[in-house]
């Protein structure tokens, strides 16, 4: 088969769109749901007052051994030259250019991008429900002492050259994982062999490689989760190619040390985010968690909210029916 002609890289690398393209269908978002996050009082009150929400690093938090594992099975992958001789051809040649390629993005990530990649975590909500998830309040809403805080997705417009990308978590065992990635490289595989580049060009494909692997990794979690419902927005470092949110790259002092976050302000930003975007325009309901949602405790939040100047959400607010009961002194 004779080598194919492109252009530019980027329409190299396009030729592999479709599987991209395959696991943004997988994750539903076209369906665009209300989605929650289950936070503190005081984290409610910042959001609130500021627009500004925190993006965690996944290596800092609870689940950092999915990312973990999820590139340690692109490693596997890539380190037994026989899965590389269907892409490159039959050629041992070609096959090591794979293979030293995408260890070089992998090196790449790891010593310049794996610090500030981040996730904003979520998770889906019934539009029916004004109590949200008991294990959520337990696990992520101060044990029923905080709020969850309800956006509306379809209120967003969508900016395809953005750094920030919404997904929906995919909940699996150590060997869907395992099995998973083997078909997405498969797929790959198929895909890279049918271009025929040349020896020059064929870094590209391992970088396509590298960033499905990544995205992979980024976007599972252990199926003991699954109830969470999660939906991430991840900030991917490499696709903010004009450096637009290197301003918000911030730290936190916490109960860990210093951890860094990205401190994204909601609103627009040229290349990441559309004109219309606004705290306002995307928030839906706040629920009171179960342990602060006495009618005094709710008094309480909404003279919160006219002191921060936010009285246009006190119609917003709900409170949980859940009988739970709290697990700590009075209500705030």
């Amino acid at each position: 088969m004779a080598q194919q002609s492109f252009t530019t890289d980027n329409e190299i690398i396009a030729q592999f769109n479709p599987l991209f393209e395959q696991r943004e269908t997988e994750s539903g978002f076209a369906a665009r749901p209300l989605l929650a996050h289950y936070t503190s009082i005081k984290v409610m009150e910042n959001i609130l007052s500021t627009s500004e929400v925190w993006f965690s690093n996944p290596l800092f938090m609870n689940d950092h051994q999915e990312l973990v594992s999820g590139l340690g099975e692109g490693t596997r992958f890539f380190s037994n030259l026989d899965n590389l001789k269907k892409p490159a051809g039959g050629s041992p040649e070609r096959a090591q250019i794979l293979q030293n390629a995408y260890f070089g993005f992998f090196r790449h990530f790891d010593e310049h991008q794996a610090f500030d990649t981040y996730i904003f975590c979520l998770a889906e909500h019934r539009p029916e429900d004004d109590d949200g998830l008991l294990s959520m309040w337990r696990g992520y809403g101060q044990h029923g002492n905080g709020a969850a805080l309800v956006f509306d997705s379809s209120k967003l417009t969508m900016v395809p050259t953005s750094p920030l990308l919404f997904s929906k978590v995919s909940y699996v065992s150590n060997e869907e994982r395992a099995s998973r990635v083997q078909l997405v490289m498969e797929a790959w595989s198929t895909q890279t062999e049918s271009l025929q580049l040349s020896d020059e060009k064929l870094h590209l494909a391992s970088y396509v490689a590298f960033s499905l692997i990544k995205m992979h990794a980024l976007t599972t979690k252990h199926a003991g989760f699954s109830e969470e419902n999660e939906w991430r927005v991840i900030y991917y470092p490499d696709r903010d190619v004009a450096n637009a949110l290197k301003p918000y790259l911030q730290y936190h002092i916490g109960d860990r040390g210093v951890e860094p976050k990205l401190k994204y302000r909601i609103g627009h930003i040229a290349g990441v985010s559309a004109d219309d975007l606004a705290l306002e325009r995307l928030m839906h309901r706040i629920i009171l968690g179960p342990s602060v949602s006495s009618p005094l405790a709710r008094r309480g939040v909404e003279r919160m909210l006219e002191n921060i100047g936010r009285e246009q959400f006190k119609p917003l607010l709900r409170s949980s029916g859940i009988p739970l009961r709290p697990t700590s002194g009075s209500s705030f």
